[in-house]
């Protein structure tokens, strides 16, 4: 049923589960694995001039650690790794198109959670947008990205 899984991730303690649904989905089916993580220009562009370039280098640490994270969390030697610039619905659905994925795993929310309470954004673009079916994984408990942002709004 499955080839290929893209697994989307931003490092976002809310997509850890997303990591392990995607991980899980593709042993049974013995799918090849994706992990894609997407720098943002849009934070980039968004940002002051004298700031975008330490901007868009600590976005790609963050995404390389990402792209670490996700490596950690599978024994398979087989998992192909990514790192794009751009938008992050557009690029992954670009990049799932490139590699003839037949399913994308996303968690809901990402590092912006907090300003979108029912599905972040990005999984929202992908859900309408995307080339193939889109799994959106919900983290089931809050963690603590969520909890600092409640407190700080509340």
């Amino acid at each position: 049923m499955f080839e290929r899984v893209v697994v989307a991730t931003d490092g976002s303690a809310s997509v850890e589960r997303a990591i392990d649904v995607g991980l899980d989905l593709a042993d049974r089916f013995d799918a090849d694995v994706h992990a894609l993580t997407v720098v943002d220009v849009g934070e980039v562009d968004a940002s002051p001039e004298q700031l975008r370039e330490e901007l868009r280098a600590a976005l790609e640490s963050r995404a390389e650690s990402a792209l670490d994270v996700f490596e950690g969390r599978t024994d398979d030697a087989d998992v192909t790794t990514a790192l794009r610039e751009g938008r992050p619905a557009a690029e992954i659905s670009a990049y799932a198109r490139e590699v003839d994925a037949d399913l994308i795993v996303t968690g809901t929310r990402g590092r912006h959670g907090e300003n979108r309470p029912l599905l972040g954004s990005v999984a929202e673009r992908l859900v309408r947008s995307a080339p193939v079916p889109v799994l959106t994984v919900r983290q089931l408990e809050a963690s603590p990205d969520d909890e600092a942002a409640a407190a700080t709004s509340g």
